[in-house]
């Protein structure tokens, strides 16, 4: 292919491509929605008269999850991923997998502590520890359970079986978090929006569990998270006290958002 055919050839082929990946979608009106793109700049790539800056190439490969061969090769020949669970296209109008992608300002990463009623015993409260970090589009959240709580449930003090992980997401008025123990044994699903305060370091809302109703148990309470920022005196001292804490030995404004002894509806 000569030097001035090569670059008409990559247009025409980006351009058939691109309409394939678009019929699986209502409108390509929709596609540019959500893609962020001007509708006349990509009916030019449609129709074979142009082809992206490597920066918009980018956010379409990753909009319809493949590489950028799709500049010179047809689509069928292109190995495709199977899509994740919000991705696919069977839920992936009422999931979003968009709203994984959380500004940072508005989530920033790094160390978080927790407070909140205890599940198993509601006398109680947690005090936890998370780090949030963002990782292929995505934003995942990690830490352990305290020995003291595992303990007391007659349960393993492995790091192994302490570890929990899980993400966000973006929902309307705030942010939903999953969090499961290792082999999903089970679920948390936790809402919460951020709190007028000086340094904006603090959210709060409630967690839910995913348990069959049990005497004496709770399955919803109210929820509180502090960002930790830079402070590593705070994150070590939060990481030598994860566990079940008495409600009046909670940081000051962590009681104030718990709102300790009021009913949580």
């Amino acid at each position: 292919m000569d030097k001035i055919s090569r670059p008409v050839a990559i247009r025409a082929q980006f351009g058939q491509n691109l309409r394939l990946l678009c019929a699986g979608y209502p409108s390509v009106s929709e596609v540019c929605r959500q893609l962020g793109i001007n509708r006349a700049q990509f009916n030019r790539y449609l129709n074979g008269e142009s082809y992206p800056r490597p920066d918009m190439l980018a956010r379409i490969c990753d909009f319809f999850e493949t590489d950028a061969r799709i500049l010179i090769k047809p689509l069928e020949d292109i190995a495709q991923v199977k899509p994740d669970l919000l991705s696919h296209p069977e839920i992936r109008d009422f999931a979003a997998p968009e709203t994984t992608r959380i500004p940072e300002d508005t989530l920033p990463n790094g160390f978080y502590r927790f407070t909140r009623q205890s599940f198993l015993f509601p006398e109680r409260y947690i005090l936890g520890l998370v780090f949030l970090y963002r990782k292929d589009g995505w934003t995942f959240l990690k830490g352990s359970e305290a020995r003291q709580s595992l303990r007391e449930q007659g349960l393993s003090n492995e790091p192994f079986v302490r570890q929990f992980k899980g993400y966000a997401q973006k929902v309307e008025d705030g942010i939903n978090i999953v969090v499961s123990r290792r082999n999903a044994m089970t679920y948390t699903n936790s809402f919460i929006t951020r709190v007028a305060s000086f340094d904006r370091n603090f959210w709060q809302g409630y967690s839910t569990r995913t348990v069959n109703e049990a005497i004496n148990t709770v399955r919803a309470t109210r929820l509180a998270y502090e960002f930790l920022g830079g402070s590593t005196k705070l994150i070590l001292e939060t990481a030598r006290n994860t566990g079940f804490c008495e409600p009046e030995n909670l940081p000051p404004y962590h009681q104030r958002l718990l709102r300790i002894g009021e009913p949580f509806y």
